[in-house]
């Protein structure tokens, strides 16, 4: 598990705090109930803040890489399974396929290629 370093992790009724400063994560074990959940230990405070999500949820938002950067990965591999797909295509189809479809797939290759290659 590696913890992102200045993300912002939601504890609940519009509390955020910065992932790198949470030193600790609790549950709540008295008096735990709708809006107390969790104990966040912080990075320089001597008191916990209270969040109203549960504790698993929380670190599950404290170690997992922010969306931008999995969805990017995600797509980066659809482009790569793509070009390897496309890559296979008989040379017959592909001018078919673009004479007959208006689908060039030797150019789609290429900016595919292009795309993954940066």
């Amino acid at each position: 598990m590696r913890i992102q370093s200045s993300v912002l992790v939601h504890l609940g009724f519009g509390k955020y705090v910065r992932s790198d400063q949470v030193t600790a994560v609790v549950p709540i074990e008295e008096d735990r109930g709708p809006g107390r959940r969790t104990f966040v230990h912080l990075e320089g405070r001597v008191d916990p803040i209270v969040a109203s999500r549960a504790e698993d949820s929380l670190v599950r938002d404290l170690v997992q890489e922010p969306r931008e950067i999995t969805q990017s990965r995600q797509q980066q591999e659809i482009l790569r399974d793509l070009l390897q797909d496309l890559g296979s295509v008989n040379a017959t189809v592909k001018r078919i396929s673009r004479d007959e479809g208006g689908l060039d797939l030797e150019l789609l290759e290429r900016r595919i290629r292009e795309v993954v290659e940066e």
